[in-house]
Protein backbone atom coordinates (compact mmCIF):
# COMPACT_ATOMS: atom_id res chain seq x y z
CA UNK A 1 0.00 0.00 0.00
CA UNK A 2 3.11 2.07 0.47
CA UNK A 3 5.95 3.03 -1.80
CA UNK A 4 9.01 4.71 0.23
CA UNK A 5 11.37 5.27 -2.53
CA UNK A 6 11.13 8.57 -2.00
CA UNK A 7 9.86 11.18 0.01
CA UNK A 8 6.44 12.91 -1.97
CA UNK A 9 4.32 13.59 0.81
CA UNK A 10 4.82 16.91 2.67
CA UNK A 11 3.82 15.09 5.93
CA UNK A 12 5.69 12.04 5.45
CA UNK A 13 7.63 10.13 3.81
CA UNK A 14 5.97 7.98 2.27
CA UNK A 15 4.18 7.96 -1.35
CA UNK A 16 1.02 6.03 -1.15
CA UNK A 17 -0.11 3.35 -3.48
CA UNK A 18 -3.54 3.14 -5.43
CA UNK A 19 -5.32 1.24 -2.16
CA UNK A 20 -3.96 3.72 0.34
CA UNK A 21 -5.50 6.55 -1.70
CA UNK A 22 -8.61 5.23 -2.24
CA UNK A 23 -9.42 4.80 1.17
CA UNK A 24 -8.52 8.20 1.90
CA UNK A 25 -11.15 9.40 -0.63
CA UNK A 26 -14.03 7.27 0.72
CA UNK A 27 -13.32 8.38 4.47
CA UNK A 28 -15.92 11.23 4.16
CA UNK A 29 -17.50 12.17 0.62
CA UNK A 30 -16.77 16.05 1.36
CA UNK A 31 -13.18 15.37 2.80
CA UNK A 32 -11.64 15.01 0.14
CA UNK A 33 -7.49 14.86 0.78
CA UNK A 34 -7.87 18.31 1.85
CA UNK A 35 -10.57 19.34 -0.69
CA UNK A 36 -13.79 20.54 0.51
CA UNK A 37 -16.95 20.77 -1.72
CA UNK A 38 -19.35 23.23 0.52
CA UNK A 39 -22.08 24.26 -2.02
CA UNK A 40 -24.37 23.57 -5.23
CA UNK A 41 -24.76 27.04 -6.96
CA UNK A 42 -27.44 27.41 -9.53
CA UNK A 43 -27.91 30.86 -11.77
CA UNK A 44 -30.66 31.72 -13.95
CA UNK A 45 -28.54 32.68 -17.07
CA UNK A 46 -31.37 33.79 -19.18
CA UNK A 47 -30.27 37.30 -19.76
CA UNK A 48 -27.06 36.84 -19.44
CA UNK A 49 -24.44 37.14 -22.02
CA UNK A 50 -21.34 38.06 -20.44
CA UNK A 51 -19.74 34.14 -19.82
CA UNK A 52 -16.90 35.61 -17.42
CA UNK A 53 -19.61 38.02 -15.62
CA UNK A 54 -19.63 36.79 -11.84
CA UNK A 55 -22.01 36.11 -10.91
CA UNK A 56 -23.01 34.34 -14.02
CA UNK A 57 -26.17 35.39 -14.02
CA UNK A 58 -29.17 35.43 -11.00
CA UNK A 59 -28.71 33.01 -8.13
CA UNK A 60 -30.77 30.60 -6.47
CA UNK A 61 -30.65 29.50 -3.54
CA UNK A 62 -27.25 27.07 -2.72
CA UNK A 63 -27.87 23.86 -2.23
CA UNK A 64 -25.62 23.14 0.99
CA UNK A 65 -24.05 19.74 0.71
CA UNK A 66 -23.96 19.24 4.51
CA UNK A 67 -27.14 19.02 4.31
CA UNK A 68 -27.07 15.79 1.87
CA UNK A 69 -27.26 12.04 3.05
CA UNK A 70 -25.51 9.66 0.98
CA UNK A 71 -25.77 6.23 -0.47
CA UNK A 72 -24.13 3.25 1.31
CA UNK A 73 -20.78 3.48 -0.22
CA UNK A 74 -20.36 -0.63 0.50
CA UNK A 75 -23.13 -0.60 -2.60
CA UNK A 76 -21.01 0.89 -5.31
CA UNK A 77 -17.26 -0.12 -4.28
CA UNK A 78 -15.48 -1.88 -6.90
CA UNK A 79 -12.30 -3.28 -6.41
CA UNK A 80 -11.62 -4.88 -9.91
CA UNK A 81 -11.85 -0.78 -10.70
CA UNK A 82 -10.73 0.99 -7.29
CA UNK A 83 -13.65 3.13 -7.89
CA UNK A 84 -16.66 4.14 -5.58
CA UNK A 85 -19.44 6.44 -6.13
CA UNK A 86 -21.26 8.46 -3.72
CA UNK A 87 -24.72 9.50 -5.17
CA UNK A 88 -26.53 11.82 -2.49
CA UNK A 89 -29.58 14.22 -2.66
CA UNK A 90 -31.06 17.23 -0.13
CA UNK A 91 -32.40 16.05 3.01
CA UNK A 92 -35.11 18.41 3.13
CA UNK A 93 -36.37 19.39 -0.65
CA UNK A 94 -39.63 21.32 -0.95
CA UNK A 95 -39.34 21.95 -4.42
CA UNK A 96 -38.74 18.54 -5.68
CA UNK A 97 -36.07 19.51 -7.59
CA UNK A 98 -33.93 16.09 -6.93
CA UNK A 99 -37.19 13.69 -6.89
CA UNK A 100 -35.73 12.00 -10.22
CA UNK A 101 -32.00 13.43 -9.67
CA UNK A 102 -28.97 13.06 -7.63
CA UNK A 103 -25.48 14.47 -7.63
CA UNK A 104 -23.14 11.80 -7.45
CA UNK A 105 -19.29 12.02 -6.52
CA UNK A 106 -16.96 9.24 -8.57
CA UNK A 107 -13.60 8.27 -6.84
CA UNK A 108 -11.05 6.08 -8.77
CA UNK A 109 -7.35 5.29 -7.99
CA UNK A 110 -4.88 3.73 -10.28
CA UNK A 111 -2.80 1.03 -10.18
CA UNK A 112 -0.58 2.42 -13.39
CA UNK A 113 -0.28 5.24 -15.55
CA UNK A 114 -2.17 5.66 -18.32
CA UNK A 115 -5.58 7.94 -19.43
CA UNK A 116 -9.13 7.64 -19.10
CA UNK A 117 -11.45 6.16 -21.93
CA UNK A 118 -13.86 9.03 -21.78
CA UNK A 119 -12.70 13.11 -21.98
CA UNK A 120 -11.14 14.41 -20.55
CA UNK A 121 -8.76 11.75 -20.35
CA UNK A 122 -6.64 13.21 -18.24
CA UNK A 123 -2.94 11.85 -17.43
CA UNK A 124 -2.67 9.92 -14.40
CA UNK A 125 -0.39 7.99 -12.15
CA UNK A 126 -0.04 5.43 -9.08
CA UNK A 127 -0.29 8.37 -7.11
CA UNK A 128 -3.25 10.61 -8.27
CA UNK A 129 -6.82 9.76 -7.82
CA UNK A 130 -10.09 11.03 -9.94
CA UNK A 131 -12.67 12.72 -8.58
CA UNK A 132 -15.38 13.10 -11.50
CA UNK A 133 -18.72 15.18 -10.29
CA UNK A 134 -22.28 14.78 -11.98
CA UNK A 135 -25.42 16.47 -11.59
CA UNK A 136 -27.62 13.94 -13.00
CA UNK A 137 -31.71 14.39 -13.63
CA UNK A 138 -32.09 16.99 -11.20
CA UNK A 139 -35.34 19.77 -11.79
CA UNK A 140 -33.52 23.23 -12.51
CA UNK A 141 -35.19 26.18 -11.11
CA UNK A 142 -34.71 28.12 -15.24
CA UNK A 143 -34.79 27.65 -18.39
CA UNK A 144 -31.48 27.95 -18.75
CA UNK A 145 -29.81 27.27 -15.45
CA UNK A 146 -26.45 27.25 -14.81
CA UNK A 147 -24.37 25.35 -12.29
CA UNK A 148 -21.54 25.79 -9.75
CA UNK A 149 -19.32 24.05 -6.91
CA UNK A 150 -17.71 25.80 -3.95
CA UNK A 151 -14.30 24.03 -3.43
CA UNK A 152 -12.50 24.86 -0.03
CA UNK A 153 -8.78 23.68 0.35
CA UNK A 154 -6.04 23.65 2.51
CA UNK A 155 -3.84 26.75 2.29
CA UNK A 156 -0.30 26.21 3.38
CA UNK A 157 1.06 28.99 6.36
CA UNK A 158 -1.19 32.30 6.12
CA UNK A 159 -1.33 31.82 1.76
CA UNK A 160 -3.28 29.92 -0.50
CA UNK A 161 -2.38 27.66 -2.65
CA UNK A 162 -1.27 29.00 -5.93
CA UNK A 163 -3.34 28.52 -9.23
CA UNK A 164 -1.73 28.16 -12.76
CA UNK A 165 -2.58 27.50 -16.65
CA UNK A 166 -0.86 25.67 -18.51
CA UNK A 167 -1.41 25.77 -22.76
CA UNK A 168 -0.90 23.49 -25.31
CA UNK A 169 -1.29 22.87 -29.09
CA UNK A 170 -2.39 19.61 -28.69
CA UNK A 171 -5.81 18.58 -28.43
CA UNK A 172 -5.74 15.08 -29.25
CA UNK A 173 -7.03 13.73 -25.88
CA UNK A 174 -9.68 16.45 -25.12
CA UNK A 175 -10.59 18.31 -28.45
CA UNK A 176 -10.83 21.91 -28.76
CA UNK A 177 -9.75 22.14 -25.19
CA UNK A 178 -5.83 23.13 -25.27
CA UNK A 179 -5.80 24.45 -21.62
CA UNK A 180 -4.61 22.64 -18.30
CA UNK A 181 -5.28 24.62 -15.10
CA UNK A 182 -4.06 23.04 -11.27
CA UNK A 183 -3.83 24.24 -8.27
CA UNK A 184 0.07 23.26 -5.96
CA UNK A 185 1.19 23.60 -2.49
CA UNK A 186 4.71 24.65 -1.88
CA UNK A 187 7.45 25.19 -4.29
CA UNK A 188 8.21 21.54 -4.50
CA UNK A 189 4.87 20.39 -4.84
CA UNK A 190 3.73 18.07 -2.04
CA UNK A 191 0.16 17.91 -3.45
CA UNK A 192 -1.55 19.25 -6.60
CA UNK A 193 -5.16 19.48 -8.40
CA UNK A 194 -6.02 19.33 -12.02
CA UNK A 195 -8.51 19.80 -14.04
CA UNK A 196 -9.37 20.75 -18.15
CA UNK A 197 -11.71 23.76 -18.27
CA UNK A 198 -14.42 21.73 -20.10
CA UNK A 199 -17.62 20.15 -18.44
CA UNK A 200 -19.90 17.78 -20.62
CA UNK A 201 -23.55 18.09 -21.03
CA UNK A 202 -23.79 14.27 -22.17
CA UNK A 203 -22.44 11.62 -20.41
CA UNK A 204 -20.05 10.33 -23.62
CA UNK A 205 -18.66 13.36 -23.76
CA UNK A 206 -17.41 15.06 -26.92
CA UNK A 207 -16.90 18.19 -28.80
CA UNK A 208 -20.69 18.55 -29.39
CA UNK A 209 -21.40 18.52 -25.71
CA UNK A 210 -18.33 20.16 -24.27
CA UNK A 211 -19.14 23.30 -21.82
CA UNK A 212 -17.10 25.72 -20.79
CA UNK A 213 -15.95 25.77 -16.84
CA UNK A 214 -14.62 29.27 -15.21
CA UNK A 215 -12.72 29.33 -11.86
CA UNK A 216 -12.65 32.32 -9.64
CA UNK A 217 -9.53 32.99 -7.68
CA UNK A 218 -8.84 31.46 -4.50
CA UNK A 219 -9.42 33.24 -1.16
CA UNK A 220 -9.39 32.84 2.10
CA UNK A 221 -12.70 31.21 3.76
CA UNK A 222 -12.32 34.03 6.90
CA UNK A 223 -16.21 35.13 6.43
CA UNK A 224 -16.81 31.59 8.04
CA UNK A 225 -15.48 28.60 9.46
CA UNK A 226 -15.35 24.97 7.86
CA UNK A 227 -15.97 21.79 9.34
CA UNK A 228 -12.37 20.07 9.62
CA UNK A 229 -12.82 16.62 8.06
CA UNK A 230 -11.18 13.94 10.55
CA UNK A 231 -8.36 12.75 7.88
CA UNK A 232 -7.76 16.35 6.80
CA UNK A 233 -6.83 16.26 10.47
CA UNK A 234 -5.07 13.23 10.85
CA UNK A 235 -2.87 14.68 7.84
CA UNK A 236 -2.21 17.97 8.02
CA UNK A 237 -3.08 18.75 11.55
CA UNK A 238 -5.84 20.86 13.59
CA UNK A 239 -4.62 24.55 12.93
CA UNK A 240 -5.24 25.10 9.35
CA UNK A 241 -5.95 27.81 7.11
CA UNK A 242 -8.50 27.42 4.66
CA UNK A 243 -9.01 28.82 0.97
CA UNK A 244 -12.02 28.58 -1.58
CA UNK A 245 -12.90 28.84 -5.10
CA UNK A 246 -15.71 28.79 -7.62
CA UNK A 247 -16.17 26.94 -10.50
CA UNK A 248 -19.47 27.49 -12.67
CA UNK A 249 -20.14 25.34 -15.54
CA UNK A 250 -21.58 26.14 -19.18
CA UNK A 251 -22.51 29.95 -20.35
CA UNK A 252 -25.83 31.18 -21.74
CA UNK A 253 -25.59 30.12 -25.08
CA UNK A 254 -24.72 26.97 -27.09
CA UNK A 255 -25.25 23.37 -25.25
CA UNK A 256 -25.84 23.21 -21.40
CA UNK A 257 -27.55 21.46 -18.05
CA UNK A 258 -30.58 22.05 -20.12
CA UNK A 259 -30.01 19.60 -23.04
CA UNK A 260 -30.63 16.20 -21.17
CA UNK A 261 -30.34 17.27 -17.89
CA UNK A 262 -26.80 15.93 -17.19
CA UNK A 263 -22.93 17.69 -15.87
CA UNK A 264 -20.16 16.43 -15.15
CA UNK A 265 -16.34 17.31 -14.55
CA UNK A 266 -13.65 16.37 -13.33
CA UNK A 267 -10.16 16.87 -11.57
CA UNK A 268 -7.37 14.94 -10.55
CA UNK A 269 -5.70 14.61 -7.55
CA UNK A 270 -2.26 13.55 -6.35
CA UNK A 271 1.13 13.56 -4.31
CA UNK A 272 4.27 14.63 -5.45
CA UNK A 273 5.18 16.20 -9.15
CA UNK A 274 2.00 16.44 -11.84
CA UNK A 275 2.23 14.31 -14.59
CA UNK A 276 3.09 16.27 -17.68
CA UNK A 277 1.81 15.84 -20.69
CA UNK A 278 4.03 15.47 -24.09
CA UNK A 279 2.62 16.20 -27.23
CA UNK A 280 0.84 13.09 -28.75
CA UNK A 281 2.42 10.73 -31.62
CA UNK A 282 -0.34 12.56 -33.89
CA UNK A 283 0.57 16.16 -33.53
CA UNK A 284 4.13 14.89 -33.83
CA UNK A 285 3.20 13.18 -36.59
CA UNK A 286 1.62 16.14 -38.29
CA UNK A 287 4.74 18.61 -37.39
CA UNK A 288 6.89 15.90 -39.45
CA UNK A 289 4.68 15.83 -42.19
CA UNK A 290 4.53 19.98 -42.28
CA UNK A 291 7.84 20.54 -41.42
CA UNK A 292 9.55 17.64 -43.30
CA UNK A 293 7.93 18.17 -46.89
CA UNK A 294 9.07 21.10 -47.84
CA UNK A 295 12.90 20.18 -47.24
CA UNK A 296 12.12 17.02 -49.42
CA UNK A 297 11.12 18.53 -52.16
CA UNK A 298 14.31 20.39 -51.81
CA UNK A 299 15.69 17.63 -51.38
CA UNK A 300 14.42 15.83 -54.68
CA UNK A 301 14.58 18.66 -56.94
CA UNK A 302 18.36 19.11 -56.26
CA UNK A 303 18.76 15.56 -56.69
CA UNK A 304 16.89 15.50 -59.97
CA UNK A 305 19.22 18.76 -61.29
CA UNK A 306 21.76 16.49 -60.44
CA UNK A 307 21.32 13.05 -61.50
CA UNK A 308 18.59 14.01 -64.26
CA UNK A 309 19.19 13.14 -68.14
CA UNK A 310 21.38 16.14 -69.85
CA UNK A 311 20.24 17.59 -72.26
CA UNK A 312 23.34 18.25 -75.68
CA UNK A 313 23.07 21.40 -78.58
CA UNK A 314 22.03 20.32 -82.06
CA UNK A 315 24.52 22.73 -83.10
CA UNK A 316 27.87 21.29 -83.87
CA UNK A 317 30.98 23.39 -83.05
CA UNK A 318 33.02 24.57 -86.21
CA UNK A 319 36.28 23.40 -86.16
Amino acid sequence: MCSCEEPRWGWGHCAPGPILLLSLLLAAPLGLLGEETRQLFEFDSTNTSDVAAEPPGKPYPPYSLAEFSWNNITDSLDPATLSATFRGHPNQDPTRAFANGSLTFRVQAFSRSGRPAQPPRLLHTMDTCQLEVALVGASPRGNRSLFGLEVATLGQGPDCPSMQEQHSIDDEYAPAVFQLDQLLWGSLPSGFVQWRPVAFSQKQGGRESALPCQASPLHPTLAYPLPQSPIVRAFFGSHNNFCAFNLTFGASTGPGYWDQHYLSWSMLLGVGTPPVDALSPLVLGIMAVALGAPGFMLLAGGLFLLLGPKRYSEYQPIN
